[in-house]
């Protein structure tokens, strides 16, 4: 479901809308919204409170219909927990539950107030964006047509006007702008394998290509990567019947002749292990093994539609990882585009083997001003990390930090791993230049350290996405991450 969000100057109890959205604190204490309805309604926000009706717990939500004195057919009470430790995620949480109650209602928009709703060290403009950013998540359906939905005769949810200061507008665009990049992002990666293969996402680059004029997009084949030497990533590849692309998409918001940012992402997919095929449980959801590839587009995306003043390149490895007779083999030496010699011990181990010869076909052809790979690379990671934050590696202190701060601006977090010389001897070989396994110990860093291999001279950063990309278990859907994070970096780049 795409939301449509505007901004309005409004009073919560004369709002004409099918809902209005106020915020209550524990203890039964009331934001000015919700002290506006309560005075207008006759107390029936109080009582409640008093009934114990509302406890104003986070993220709990109660509806109080055709309240008297009220131009709102309803109102939504959405509780705020503690005032004294409301935070940046609490709010972002509220938020998000406040829109999945209004998705139960039989009711296509709603005006909220919760925009308006303090939160320490936190800008307008950062609670409205933060606020329908997290409205459109919350409000996300899958829309692919294979399971058909029965169209509902009640009204649906499609439109959310925020109450706030004009100031904050620049917030509400950048969100319209991030949200469309997330929604491309998800619904990507949710896609079945057989849909989404490289080809479909090589078309999806294409078309989006074609429609915006500052945009254009490049896609190599398999032939011509062979010609160019790209033995690593077409190694992985060998396997299937759905041959490699190399995807690079290029965006001039800046001036022509200024070096580009890129991202570039792994796009795996569909991972079966290969020869070392994986365990049967589970690996239905290795078609969000491409998360990595989705998550650079829908940041290419948000950044197109909010129009950077940035120079900026997105570069996908799009490659199927299949058993079959002419796939690569444990003990294989490939040679990979930038001449180095890499033994496979593990043909699972396959994402750092596409990205490896991307990351240099990058650093080669645009020599950026600084290069973000995000891949779902390592069990390890999420091991180490679980679900909440991804893994962020790095030799570049400064890169870090900016990655970092990207990350605690948008609440799509990270959390910096080393990269220290001291595991790089974890990948020796006796056969070629490097290893693409480093043994069980430290398997997310040993990782990044492989990856580091080929972007000497490169201000470099890498993001495991592997347990942020999409949520676990049999209706688990993909999570748009770190489309924000990456955006926000971008925003930051422009200045």
């Amino acid at each position: 479901m795409t939301l449509q969000f505007s901004l309005a100057s409004a009073a919560p109890e004369t709002a004409e809308t099918p809902c209005v959205v106020v915020g209550v604190y524990e203890n039964g204490l009331l934001t000015s919204a919700a002290a506006r309805v309560d005075s207008a309604a006759g107390g029936a926000i109080k009582r409640q409170v008093e009934s114990g009706d509302i406890s104003g717990k986070a993220g709990s939500t109660t509806v109080l219909f055709a309240p008297e004195g009220m131009h709102a057919k309803r109102v939504l009470v959405v509780g705020l927990g503690s005032q004294k430790s409301f935070d940046a995620a609490r709010f972002q949480k509220v938020c998000m539950e406040a829109t999945r109650a209004l998705t139960r209602l039989p009711i296509d928009s709603a005006v909220s107030f919760l925009a308006d709703v303090e939160v320490p060290g936190r800008d307008s403009a950062w609670r409205l964006r933060t606020a329908a950013l997290a409205a459109d998540h919350a409000a996300y359906r899958y829309t692919a047509t294979f399971k058909p939905r029965e169209k509902s005769s009640q009204p649906e949810l499609t439109s959310i006007t925020f109450a706030s200061d004009e100031q904050a507008r620049t917030g509400l665009d950048q969100a319209i702008a991030i949200a469309e990049g997330v929604r491309f992002a998800r619904e990507l990666a949710n896609l079945p394998p057989n849909i989404c293969n490289p080809a479909y996402i090589a078309d999806q680059a294409v078309q989006f290509a074609e429609s915006n004029e500052k945009v254009s997009c490049t896609v190599l084949d398999h032939e011509e990567m062979d010609q160019l030497g790209f033995g690593s990533l077409l190694a992985v590849g060998r396997g299937s019947a759905n041959h490699p692309k190399l995807i690079a998409l290029e965006y001039i918001g800046g001036a022509s002749d200024e070096k580009p940012y890129a991202l570039v992402g792994k796009g795996i997919t569909f991972d079966t292990g290969g020869i070392s095929l994986k365990p049967g449980p589970g690996m239905e959801e290795m078609k969000f093994d491409m998360g990595g590839a989705a998550g650079v587009l829908g940041a290419f995306i948000a950044a197109v539609k909010m129009g950077l003043k940035i120079n900026l390149v997105c570069v996908v490895p799009a490659v199927e990882n299949m058993p079959d007779g002419n796939s690569y083999r444990p003990s294989d030496v490939l040679t990979s585009l930038s001449g180095i010699t890499i033994e496979v011990l593990n043909t699972d181990a396959e994402g750092r083997l596409i990205l490896c010869d991307a990351l240099t076909y990058t650093a080669q052809t645009f020599q950026p001003k600084a290069m973000i790979d995000a891949a779902t690379l390592t069990g390890a990671c999420v091991i180490a990390l679980g679900k909440h934050a991804s893994g962020l590696m790095s030799k570049h202190d400064d890169l870090a930090a900016e990655l970092l701060s990207a990350g605690e601006t948008t609440l799509d977090r990270a959390w910096r791993l080393p990269l220290w010389d001291d595991y790089q001897t974890q990948l020796d070989s006796g056969f070629a230049d490097i290893a693409n396994i480093g043994g069980k110990n430290a398997g997310a860093i040993t990782a990044g350290c492989f990856l580091s291999r080929f972007t000497e001279g490169q201000r470099w950063a890498h993001l495991d996405i592997a347990g942020t990309a999409w949520d676990e278990g049999r209706k688990g859907l993909a999570t748009g991450r770190p489309v924000p994070l990456l955006a926000q970096w971008l925003i930051d780049r422009a200045g």
